[in-house]
């Protein structure tokens, strides 16, 4: 014990250069700590961006295709769900509900979808949420259309404002005969319907009447009250959503799909196509990961360095230890010490950092980049992990207490003050 208060002493004798390391060894912590926090968060925000749907169908293809156009609206599909089939997989007992989805055109960069109004009654994000018109109402018009956020905030639309669909996604071609409106805005959910532009299912089949091989036909529009009367019933879809109406039937429903006789579709489950995408593009994780380590490695070098360069100022404090009797593990046991509490303050220092910085700036990333981050205490895993930085300081002290060790007490006698 007297060693440990020895130590203390020590470090408040030069507490200016023991602050500036223990500040270095707190903001390594808090980084490497920091990285893991937004890398659960990340996963937890990816997994969580679509939920209580049990299967995502469309046209035969691969499931993280399916995935990306569906979900992330990412990505073409390969080929249509023809109407009959939609409706021949609706029919189905299992079936609870069932929301198609229309993709292939666009409006300045932005997707646009094509759907019925039970999407947004049906689309969950987040464990469950779903989705809040943040201004205006839902479509009521055949050329109505519901924005996202960022589409709003990106291209300073408001409710009223007309806006004009491109056929395609990087097309010059227009459908300006047929404007849409802005209906609502929906809140900021952090999910891809910020960026989507949402509209009827009958409208996607309206504005592409007087269309024919990705190309409009010769002589006049036909007039908007006129496509109002027709019958707009789609010939076709990119997707549907499905909920079943009993967990045990999501297998058997899925493998009818599958094999489903007519034309062929793929039907997968949302999390274990999500996961396949996470084992993609997750790969940028460990780099992070390894990066903000070597953060940590480079402050507790730094704590080494620091301690090395400062025993020729000490020679003559470690001179008088051995000569009132202490031995040389004496001295290595001071400096390990003297390490030990610096990384341990640091330590410490780092995990109130983080917190804090986490109160601060969870809404912005929130509201901002639709990543959400628990305010839960540290796990197993973040205890583990200051153990290694601890544990890894006294390791490295182990050099600057070796050489200690070796210096002998004449020596020590003979530095000049």
């Amino acid at each position: 014990m007297s060693l440990w208060r020895l130590a203390l002493a020590s470090l408040r004798s030069r507490w200016l250069t023991v602050a500036l390391t223990v500040f270095a060894i707190a903001l390594s912590v808090a980084l490497f700590l920091g990285v893991e926090k937004l890398r659960t968060g990340a996963r937890a925000s990816f997994a969580d961006t679509i939920s209580d749907t049990d299967l995502i169908m469309g046209a035969r293809s691969g499931g993280v295709q399916l995935l990306l156009y569906s979900v992330f609206r990412i990505g073409n599909a390969t080929n249509n769900v023809t109407w009959q089939s939609f409706e021949d997989i609706a029919a189905r007992p299992e079936v609870d509900w069932i929301v198609p989805i229309s993709l292939g055109d666009s409006h300045r960069q932005f997707r646009v979808m094509g759907t019925t109004p039970e999407y947004f009654e049906r689309y969950k994000y987040r464990g469950g949420r779903g989705l809040v018109l943040r201004d205006g109402v839902i479509m009521g018009d055949l050329f109505d259309a519901v924005i996202g956020a960022d589409v709003a905030e990106t291209l300073g639309y408001s409710v009223g404002d007309p806006i004009v669909v491109a056929h395609g996604l990087a097309s010059f071609s227009h459908h300006d005969d047929t404007p849409f409106r802005i209906s609502g805005i929906l809140a900021k959910t952090g999910t891809p319907v910020d960026r989507t532009v949402i509209v009827s299912l009958e409208a996607i089949e309206a504005i592409h009447v007087d269309w024919q091989g990705g190309g409009r036909k010769a002589g006049p529009a036909t007039p908007a009250d006129a496509l109002r009367a027709m019958d707009l019933q789609p010939q076709a879809i990119t997707a549907a959503l499905i909920g079943v109406k009993s967990r045990l039937q999501i297998f058997g429903l899925q493998r009818a799909i599958n094999t489903y006789p007519s034309e062929p579709l793929l039907a997968v489950l949302p999390g274990v196509a999500l996961q396949e995408l996470w084992e993609i593009v997750g790969v940028a994780e460990t780099a992070l990961t390894a990066v903000s380590g070597m953060v940590v490695v480079t402050a507790l070098l730094g704590m080494a360095a620091m301690i090395l360069s400062g025993l020729s100022a000490r020679r003559r404090e470690m001179a008088i230890l051995r000569a009132v009797g202490a031995g040389p593990g004496a001295i290595v046991v001071l400096l390990l010490a003297e390490a030990l509490l610096m990384a341990l303050a640091g330590a410490v220092l780092g995990l109130g950092l983080l917190y804090g910085a986490l109160v601060m700036l969870r809404p912005l990333l929130d509201s901002a980049f639709g990543l959400y981050i628990a305010l839960d205490g540290p796990g197993g895993r973040d205890w583990l992990m200051l153990g290694a930085v601890v544990l890894a300081a006294g390791l490295v002290s182990l050099v600057p207490a070796w050489r200690a060790y070796r210096q002998s007490l004449a020596d020590g006698m003979m530095v000049k003050m």
